[in-house]
């Protein structure tokens, strides 16, 4: 088991209109998650090559967050970010991120990752398991929150998930993005998994417009794959509820070159009172 802490103030890069950023906290979660990963591998920096030499990286299959109060945490507040990894497969890692503030949880965050490499060069179509012999650090038993991840992915990718049974089916055409190199891509050329809930919420506010934006409660990301420079992508929702205390949907995120469908998020938003 890898832990680390780190220590935040709430400056710009970390706040948006809805109190704490949520897209903020998912890249900084991730960035905490590939460093604990190298560390736990017994590496000084995060550099990985596969069996075959080639570049190989950490891809999220799974994300779960729960958040308690974004709308509370404000300009100069300070807060910590509390980060356990432990390497649940040969090339599977999975991570907690506790963000506490003045001792009080206000949001976790769980990461599960396996590693990939490209059967063609920049090509994100070829993308496939890597296999790292070398890669070093003791291998646990997955948490239970991690295997029930999976079986949720699972569901959800087959359209099936029962938690989903009691939202009404998505009337709204889907909303397509082209997915834009400078702000959605990341280092690696693949495109950023923060940026799939980027997307979701983008199209969100195509549908509602909300004189009051609602918080995040909770969000589940299940990813099954990327696209390439140039190809657009379309959120289709699945299911919603809108209610007294918020709004629910299960949004599917499909490449438009093939329509697979390479990633399901499952979205709880609170309303706001301020």
């Amino acid at each position: 088991m890898q832990t680390t802490t780190g220590c935040y103030r709430a400056g710009m890069p970390q706040l948006c209109f809805t109190g704490l950023s949520e897209n903020w906290l998912l890249k900084e979660c991730g960035h905490r998650h590939w460093e604990a990963l190298a560390a736990h591998a017994g590496r000084a920096t995060p550099d990985f090559s596969d069996d075959s030499s080639g570049r190989a990286y950490a891809a999220f299959t799974a994300i779960r967050l729960r958040a308690n109060g974004f709308d509370t945490v404000r300009e100069n507040d300070e807060f910590g970010i509390h980060t356990a990894l432990c390497r649940t497969g040969p090339v599977r890692h999975f991570s907690t991120h506790r963000i506490v503030r003045d001792g009080t949880l206000i949001a976790d965050v769980s990461m599960s990752s396996t590693f990939v490499t490209r059967a063609q060069a920049r090509n994100n179509r070829s993308v496939a398991r890597a296999t790292l012999a070398a890669l070093g650090g003791a291998i646990s038993a997955a948490p239970n929150e991690a295997l029930a991840m999976t079986q949720a992915g699972k569901r959800l990718r087959a359209g099936e998930w029962g938690s989903c049974e009691s939202l009404a089916a998505g009337a709204h055409e889907a909303a397509r993005f082209l997915p834009c190199p400078n702000n959605d891509f990341n280092g690696a050329d693949f495109l950023y998994f923060a940026s799939f809930q980027s997307f979701v919420d983008r199209a969100e506010w195509q549908r509602h417009r909300f004189a009051e934006p609602p918080v995040i409660a909770s969000r589940s990301l299940h990813f099954y794959g990327n696209v390439n420079v140039g190809d657009a992508l379309s959120v289709h929702v699945a299911g919603e509820r809108e209610n007294g205390q918020g709004i629910t949907h299960w949004s599917e995120v499909r490449r438009a070159s093939d329509n697979l469908k390479i990633a399901d998020v499952v979205t709880e938003k609170h309303w706001r009172q301020r």
